[in-house]
């Protein structure tokens, strides 16, 4: 049985499963309190790499984020995304915002201007962001980066659903891939960003960003568990 992009859903057992509005605002309120409790994580892994200010620049984003979604209600996801994007970048600072930022503007431009979205506009969202965040960064896997956490849980996600799994199922998949992605970067030599100057020295420590990413994919596993 047909169905349109706004109202597709995975089907399993005869169910149909649609994302509203409200659960993609529940994403981005889950990963604000998820950065809250990991903010000093977050900075004492930027303290063995970076500017040691991870932590409070992701919170300080994430917050302003609350704070631009709750004055401007969006009534459908591409409102909801762009305004999350856009307080992340005027808000964060170093390269967090931006690549933050671009990967919910492009979320929005694929979502549109709905109120629903099936399990395989979700993943459509998150390649989008992905691809923004490569156009922005130019991250090659192996760098030490975001990407190490988030592509492979795009992945997951992709595999996952095609293999009919529910977007819950898939979700579960992409957080256990994050997660790897994220401690897989400990033992490499990071090729950007700031961390790229300390040479051999970047060897041993998590990245930051692969970290906070692996937690943008946790939020959604809770959002939409």
């Amino acid at each position: 049985m047909g169905c349109t992009s706004e109202h597709a859903s995975t089907a399993l057992g005869g169910l149909k499963m649609t994302i509203t509005v409200t659960q993609l605002s529940s994403w981005l309120r889950i990963y604000a309190e998820l950065i809250n409790e990991h903010t000093e994580e977050l900075t004492q892994l930027d303290s063995a790499i970076g500017d040691a200010d991870h932590g409070t620049n992701m919170q300080r984003g994430t917050a302003a984020v609350l704070a631009a979604i709750d004055a401007n209600p969006a009534d459908d996801a591409a409102a909801l995304f762009k305004t999350a994007g856009m307080a992340l970048v005027s808000k964060v600072g170093g390269a967090s915002g931006p690549l933050y930022g671009t990967f919910f503007i492009r979320a929005a431009a694929s979502a549109g201007a709905v109120t629903e979205l099936s399990s395989h506009d979700f993943a459509k969202l998150l390649h989008a962001g992905l691809e923004g965040v490569v156009a922005r960064g130019k991250p090659e896997p192996g760098d030490k980066t975001m990407f190490d956490a988030l592509a492979p849980a795009v992945e997951a996600v992709d595999d996952a659903l095609d293999d009919g799994a529910s977007l819950s199922d898939a979700l579960a998949a992409a957080v256990t891939a994050a997660n790897a992605g994220r401690d897989a970067t400990i033992p490499m030599l990071a090729r950007k960003g700031r961390a790229s100057y300390l040479g051999e020295r970047s060897v041993g420590h998590q990245d930051p960003g692969a970290t906070s990413a692996a937690l943008l994919i946790t939020a959604a596993a809770r959002a939409f568990g």
